[in-house]
């Protein structure tokens, strides 16, 4: 919900799991959220990074390495990355 001005009046906004689109709620204590820095072509940290959500399921699955790489495969095409 927002006000006039345009800001979140809510006061819990769920995420969702970048892998499977399930929403992660507040009682998934195994979830996890993972931010991956940009590099250049030098290798160096640019500031920048792309977040990624796994949620419990996905993890009990033994699937949150293989999710994470090929969410960042198809992300890295989009920050130019290589």
């Amino acid at each position: 919900m927002q006000n006039e001005e345009g800001q979140n009046m809510d006061l819990y906004i769920p995420r969702k799991c970048s892998a499977t689109n399930r929403l992660i709620t507040a009682k998934d204590h195994a979830s996890v959220q993972v931010n991956l820095g940009h590099l250049d072509e030098r290798g160096i940290f640019t500031g920048t990074f792309s977040t990624f959500a796994l949620c419990g399921y996905i993890r009990a699955q033994g699937d949150a390495d293989s999710a994470l790489d090929r969410l960042w495969q198809k992300n890295k095409v989009e920050v130019r990355q290589r």
